[in-house]
This record gives structure tokens, C-alpha cells and sequence, in this order.
């Protein structure tokens, strides 16, 4: 094998993962899973029924209940776990990774509370010099159809270019195209904000607001995430692609996204607590529309749609009231 993989996380996309870069023949993938149904169905199934459902994983995939297997011993490891588990599953792991490992997060969100990026996260959990070999990946890629070896196109960022150019060989595979940066807040906060706008278009579309309507809401979006990461440090010119607009343009209107469907169903007038309770799977939008909002506050940046999606989610307002008072907002240029 030329080399060894531990992919932390068993949910949809850190499964589809695995058998992505499994499928290549050149690695030793190793699956760690958090829970013991999930496990046991990959065990015994060769598919995770419960977060990508008739998937075929191949045999030789490993698959793992304890994590300090499924990260010792690792020359890159992939991080997929939801952000508000990060800190409690990887505190105290550091002893287990080997010198010189490469760390990809590929988890998308801000930490509650701190409002801190996953990146900062993972140099409070694994201190300072581990910066050099940390990276971060982020795009629009639906784990279902990565998992069905349908094409995609991605970002890999990093601190550091030798990180990120040795990280690309390893995920690119025929139909998962990897492109690479060096600007870690854009590709991680593009992540981050378009979830909360998938929400709101989701919205749109179940109030049957139209075309027109899903655009606005798209365009201006995109305006808050890009004010909000280059804010902190962003390279706006990230924002306009993969990590930014592309992820943006998926999660809106793609109807596999988590996220538009939780909007569709407050559209209905469903409460949000009832709808999260029938999910199996995270999304990481309602978690981080309080977060981000602060973080807004905190960085001094108008971001007024994520504002009322923070007063829909956890305020109980009204979806049409929130759309007009977002068209009735005193009038401006679109550029500042």
C-alpha cells in the first residue's frame, strides 16, 4: 500500500469517502464509526444503511469502533465528524497520531459557544506546530453521489502548499477533482454560511415565492458570506468558487440538500424541533445560524438574511414576515 488512511467519522460523507479513496487499490483505508449500528452494518452489509443507503462498500475496507485504531498509525487522516462533536471526540487524542500526519478536516461549521473555525478548533485541541500539516476541505459535493462515483469538483486548502499538493494526489481519483489554495477562512467559511442561505431558499421555494426570489436570495447571500469571510481574513476571489458559489448553488437547489429540505418543511409550518427530530442525519445549518450571527456581531458585518433566518429558527417568526422585512430593508447600492 503506498500508504495509510483513517477517515474519523461514519456518517454519509466520511463513508462515501472511504469508499472513494478505497476504490483507488493504492491505500489502506481505515473507517472509524462512532456508532455501534452503523459499525455493525458495514460489518456485516458492506452498507451503511443508515446514512448512505445502497451504497456498496468495497471489502476491503476496514471498519472500526475504536479510535485510536483508526488513528494511530495514519499517513493522512480525514476529519468528518459533525462540529459540535469535534472537541469531544478528539480531546486527548493527540498521543495517538503519528509524527508529520496529515490532517484534512473535513468537517463544515463553527463551534458553538467560542465561535471558533474548525481550524482554530483543531490547533486548540492539538496545539500550534500541528499547523503545518493541517488542511481543510470543502465544496459541493453531495455524499450520495460521490458514493455513486458520479463526477465532482473540490477544494483542498492549507497553511502550507507542499501539505496541500501531497494531500491532492492522494483524495483526486478519476471523477473527484481536487483543486487547491492556500486561503483556509475562505474555503472553511464558505462551508460554513451557505447552509444557513440553503435554509432560507428553501424556504422560498416552499412558499412558492419563485425563480426570482431563490436568486435574490442566492445572490445576496453570497454578498454576506464573502463580506463576513474576508472580514476575518478571506480572499473574496475564494468565495466565488468551489467553496463559495459552487457549494452555495448545490446546497439551494439540489434535492438532496439537508438543509433546503428543513426549509421546505418550515414552509409548511412545521416546527423546527419536530423536524429535526425525524432526521437521521446532521444539519449543520441550524447549529450555526445562532453561531454565525454572532460571529457577524462580534466582526461588526451586516449579514441580514442570516439575521432572520436566526429569528425564524429560534424565535419562532413568521417566514413570510421575515422575507418582508427583508424586502422592505431601506434602500442601497448592491456594491459598498
Amino acid at each position: 500500500m503506498a500508504g495509510a488512511i483513517g477517515i474519523i467519522g461514519a456518517g454519509g460523507w466520511g463513508t462515501a469517502l472511504a469508499k472513494l479513496l478505497c476504490g483507488k487499490g493504492d491505500h489502506d483505508v481505515t473507517l472509524w464509526c462512532h456508532g455501534e449500528e452503523t459499525f455493525r452494518q458495514i460489518r456485516s452489509q458492506s452498507e451503511n444503511v443508515t446514512y448512505l443507503a445502497g451504497i456498496q462498500l468495497p471489502q476491503q475496507l476496514k471498519v472500526t469502533r475504536n479510535l485510536e485504531e483508526g488513528l494511530s498509525g495514519k499517513d493522512l487522516l480525514l476529519f468528518v465528524i459533525p462540529s459540535h462533536w469535534v472537541r469531544e471526540v478528539l480531546q486527548g487524542t493527540q498521543k495517538h497520531l503519528a509524527p508529520r500526519t496529515t490532517l484534512v478536516c473535513a468537517t463544515k461549521g463553527i463551534e458553538e459557544g467560542s465561535l471558533l473555525t474548525m481550524g482554530e478548533v483543531f490547533l486548540d485541541l492539538y496545539g500550534k506546530k500541528i499547523k503545518k500539516d493541517l488542511a481543510f476541505l470543502s465544496g459541493p459535493s453531495f455524499a450520495e453521489e460521490v458514493g455513486q462515483g458520479l463526477p465532482a469538483a473540490i477544494t483542498l486548502a492549507a497553511y502550507h502548499g507542499e501539505v496541500v499538493k501531497g494531500a491532492q494526489g492522494i483524495l483526486s481519483t478519476q471523477s473527484f477533482r481536487v483543486y487547491t489554495s492556500l486561503d483556509v477562512i475562505g474555503v472553511q467559511m464558505g462551508g460554513v454560511v451557505k447552509n444557513i442561505i440553503a435554509i432560507a431558499a428553501g424556504i422560498s421555494d416552499g412558499l412558492k415565492l419563485g425563480g426570482n426570489a431563490r436568486a435574490a436570495l442566492m445572490t445576496r447571500g453570497l454578498a454576506e458570506m464573502t463580506r463576513l469571510a474576508t472580514r476575518m481574513g478571506a480572499d473574496p476571489l475564494t468565495l466565488s468558487g468551489l467553496p463559495g458559489l459552487g457549494d452555495l448553488i448545490l446546497t439551494c437547489t439540489g434535492d438532496l440538500s439537508r438543509n433546503r429540505k428543513i426549509g421546505l418543511e418550515i414552509a409548511k409550518g412545521r416546527k423546527i424541533k419536530d423536524i429535526l427530530s425525524g432526521m437521521k442525519m446532521v444539519a449543520e445549518g441550524v447549529r450555526n445560524t445562532r453561531s454565525v450571527r454572532e460571529l457577524a456581531q462580534k466582526h461588526g458585518v451586516e449579514m441580514p438574511i442570516v439575521e432572520q433566518m436566526c429569528f425564524v429558527l429560534y424565535e419562532g417568526k413568521d417566514p413570510m414576515t421575515a422575507v418582508r422585512d427583508l424586502m422592505q430593508r431601506s434602500l442601497k447600492a448592491e456594491l459598498p
